[in-house]
């Protein structure tokens, strides 16, 4: 089984009559003359690669379907909030216009089927779903901190140590920027007066949780979880789980990642 997954960036300007399709899908197709919202929607499909092509579904129909079915939903939700005058229950409509989309272009490509939507509202900021009905809410953001670590494991000799960890055995340690993705999920209900992510409140948690422990640390001497534990990529990333577990009012941590470098990075879910 394959999975499949291709993003469509678009933008949606409120104020205009129409909206002006341009032609570069890399910028965002449709595009706009000014101030817009912009939106980045990951559509990932699962199924076997068809043998004659090798595809699962040519990417080009992807975009031809979000752009011809999609786009237009997400134009009236865009213009609907507006004229609400209100941002209330925002992450719940997204939920609700996500499961809208999923249901609008479930049978466009099969025998693929669609394994989840994922919109970027920010950079660093997502929202998915994994089933049509978008019951379940998967809320994610990314936050950056630097640390200095060692890597080290005394029960090793030294010659063993510097064979298995390299240059990362350099007892005076090294630093990294490490970006971590924390993401939470959530069955509330699409309703604008039952919003269960606060996304300030959750940036809070992770900080006061997670981030005044590590950012700006020694983590080998000014963590105290690393004093017992090498503190690799996979070590910080089950250290950030353990330590946000339980911590997020009416929603239920769903996994931790944390990069190291651009090139490696690990998830810890408690499964």
């Amino acid at each position: 089984m394959h999975k499949l997954s291709r993003q469509v960036r678009f933008a949606i300007d409120p104020l205009a009559g129409s909206q002006e399709m341009g032609a570069n899908s890399y910028c965002a197709k449709p595009t706009s003359e000014g101030l817009a919202f912009y939106f980045s929607l990951w559509v990932q499909l699962e199924s076997d690669a068809d043998p004659d092509t090798g595809f699962v579904v040519n990417v080009t129909e992807i975009d031809r379907v979000i752009r011809g079915k999609v786009v237009s939903l997400f134009e009236k939700f865009v213009k609907k909030k507006l004229a609400l005058g209100s941002a209330g229950g925002f992450f719940s409509a997204v939920q609700g216009i996500l499961s809208e989309s999923w249901q609008t272009i479930e049978n466009d490509f099969l025998p693929a089927k669609i394994s989840s939507l994922c919109v970027e509202l920010m950079p660093s900021r997502k929202i998915t779903i994994k089933e049509r009905t978008g019951g379940m809410l998967y809320f994610s953001e990314k936050f950056e901190f630097s640390s200095s670590h060692t890597l080290w494991n005394n029960k090793f000799s030294d010659a063993e140590n510097f064979k298995i960890f390299g240059k990362c055995a350099n007892l005076r340690g090294h630093g990294h920027n490490y970006i971590i993705e924390v993401t939470i999920k959530t069955t509330q209900p699409s309703r604008d007066h039952n919003e269960a992510v606060n996304a300030g409140q959750f940036q809070r948690i992770v900080d006061k949780y997670f981030m005044n422990i590590v950012d700006h640390k020694n983590l080998n001497e000014d963590v105290e979880y690393f004093k017992k534990a090498n503190p690799t990529v996979e070590n910080i990333a089950e250290f950030a789980f353990k330590s946000l577990e339980g911590k997020f009012d009416s929603c239920e941590l769903d996994c931790v990642t944390v990069w190291e470098n651009d090139r490696t990075f690990c998830t810890y879910r408690n499964d």
